[in-house]
């Protein structure tokens, strides 16, 4: 039976920030944009479970699906969700166009640096969750820190990176981007509240966020791996101790012994 606690690599990022949440060890003054939970053995688990934090505005991006990254030898596309837990006033996430665009102004624009206004900049606030599909172009802003769950492959194609010195992916970008709005509404699920975030049906994972008040036992189906990442509160698993800022995957029945209330995220793969 797989019963792990994922390790915690922390990854540079021109973005971002030197004063992470205390529940993270200290990046000892490092800019830490990323805190990923791996399995440590090299095996190529199917997801991947992220912290972000932003001090300035990320790349404007966009990912592949499926059939584009295997036509470019990746195991897999990059579909991901995001969940906020902290942010500035003011905050903003980048997702999709303010207008439908043609492939050509789609490049005019990021060609002459105007392509930040052709964004569509959402405020954000604690417990607002957003699916990302492939083809979605996208930028996450400054001043947020949120839980990021997506398929397990580092991949992106950069499109605009406001004058950073690094590497742009423009014309195999456009190939995948999809130059529309973003026609989903954002859902709200504020830490203590119980929803399901994203279904199979929509996405290569369901998430669901969960409050527990009490012990719980889950039952992961069988051949099926569950992350479980618990945004807040602390206990044990089968007598592996967990808390707030940990992730771990699991099989099989799961009795959680809680020793306070605990909002989890929690993701299993298609």
């Amino acid at each position: 039976m797989l019963m792990r606690k994922l390790i915690p690599h922390y990854v540079e990022k021109p973005w971002g920030r030197t004063d992470l949440p205390t529940i993270f060890a200290d990046g000892s003054g490092r800019r830490i944009g990323e805190v990923w939970f791996q399995s440590g053995d090299g095996s190529d688990l199917p997801l991947l479970v992220k912290y972000i934090f932003t001090s300035e505005p990320l790349s404007i991006q966009v990912h592949p699906n499926d059939a584009q990254a295997l036509d470019k030898g990746l195991p897999r596309g990059k579909e991901e969700i995001w969940y906020v837990l902290d942010c500035e006033p003011g905050a903003t996430l980048g997702i999709g166009l303010t207008v439908a665009m043609t492939p050509d102004q789609f490049r005019v624009a990021a060609e002459d640096g105007l392509l930040e206004q052709w964004i569509d900049w959402k405020p954000v606030k604690p417990g607002d969750c957003y699916f990302i599909p492939a083809g979605t172009v996208h930028a996450i802003g400054a001043g947020i820190t949120l839980v990021e769950i997506q398929q397990n492959v580092d991949f992106t194609y950069r499109l605009y990176d406001y004058g950073r010195p690094r590497e742009l992916h423009l014309e195999d970008g456009i190939a995948v981007s999809r130059l529309l709005p973003y026609g989903r509404a954002p859902i709200q699920a504020p830490l203590g509240s119980e929803t399901r975030l994203i279904g199979v049906d929509e996405a290569p994972f369901s998430l669901d966020l969960v409050h527990w008040t009490t012990d719980q036992n889950i039952s992961v189906p069988d051949g099926k791996i569950l992350w479980f990442t618990p945004l807040t509160g602390a206990g044990k698993v089968k007598g592996l101790s967990w808390e707030k800022g940990e992730c771990l995957i699991l099989e099989g029945d799961c009795v959680f012994s809680l020793t306070g209330p605990t909002s989890a995220l929690l993701a299993i793969p298609r």
